[in-house]
């Protein structure tokens, strides 16, 4: 009878710390929900500082002023603006914003501007300023050169694909000599990347927002090419939708910014939508991310 006392007590124990962990869980989830903070993209980094997880007149930091020492506007800057019937657009980036891997030379940017030209809309292209092999580090001192900032300044869209050559430049992956079913990739060695990227990240979405505070902001997120090899397949996974869950909560403070999700897009098309270099999209999987692009300014 003690026995049974005794294990009655316990499970009533366990019931009670369950339910009080719930509702604790449900008062995490919905203040994550109703008052987003922008965080590191990967534990490690300062959470003050600057962290990817809010673009523009950079979301993910507080509000009032500080918000108007990051972007120069104040609380007006986080204005949603309407989409503008002529559209003129800047592209900057990577080599995905390039266009690389794409035969017909267009990319997303070309496929998308083409898209949105009609129903009594124009958009054009003023400048593609993507280079091949760019990363967050190498972009970030680009954006304090006149001829580019004059370059943003004069869009009403923005375009931006930069991070995936953060995440896999020193895996080996990108390399042409390297056979990737031989390779061996340490996911903790993929993961330290994250920290100082995701910091650059918020940097650069900073910079942009005080370039151009109207502009609409397309951020292109990331998919993971190589999630066709098995030994590539988890520890990618989680990298990348790391880096994308981050961005997300930043593009969700800043109202004028789009986040363009492409993980889903690339997940079990691989075959259908990479280049031969296996890491760029081919004309077909630029045209599905233009897709997105155009379903998410229309």
């Amino acid at each position: 009878m003690r026995t049974s006392s005794w294990i009655w007590r316990i499970t009533a124990c366990a019931s009670a710390l369950a339910t009080i962990v719930l509702v604790i869980g449900f008062i995490y989830a919905w203040n994550d929900i109703n008052y987003p903070q922008g965080e590191p993209l990967a534990a490690g980094s300062d959470a003050g500082s600057a962290s990817p997880s809010a673009p523009g007149a950079v979301p993910g930091e507080g509000a009032g002023a500080d918000r108007e020492d990051q972007t120069g506007q104040g609380e007006d800057a986080a204005i949603a603006q309407p989409l503008p019937d002529h559209l003129n657009v800047t592209a900057i980036g990577d080599s995905l914003a390039k266009g690389t891997g794409d035969n017909t030379g267009s990319g997303f940017v070309r496929r998308s501007i083409e898209q949105l030209s009609g129903d009594g809309r124009s958009a054009k292209l003023l400048a593609n300023l993507a280079i091949n092999g760019m990363t967050t580090e190498a972009l970030l001192p680009k954006l304090d050169d006149k001829g580019i900032r004059y370059a943003l300044q004069r869009a009403n869209v923005i375009m931006l694909s930069i991070g995936g050559n953060d995440l896999f430049q020193n895996s080996g992956l990108l390399s042409e000599e390297t056979d990737p079913d031989a390779l061996e990739v340490d996911p903790v060695k993929l993961m330290a990347s994250l920290p100082e990227a995701s910091e650059r990240l918020q940097s650069i979405l900073q910079k942009l927002r005080a370039i151009n505070p109207d502009a609409r902001i397309i951020y292109v997120g990331l998919y993971h090419p190589f999630a066709d090899l098995k030994e590539l397949q988890i520890p990618g996974n989680i990298v990348v939708s790391t880096w994308n869950h981050s961005v997300m909560e930043i593009v969700n403070q800043d109202p004028n910014m789009t986040l363009v999700p492409t993980f889903d897009l690339f997940q079990h098309k691989l075959d259908a939508y990479l280049s031969s270099d296996h890491f760029h999209p081919n004309g077909a999987g630029y045209q599905a991310i233009a897709d997105r692009i155009v379903q998410g300014l229309k």
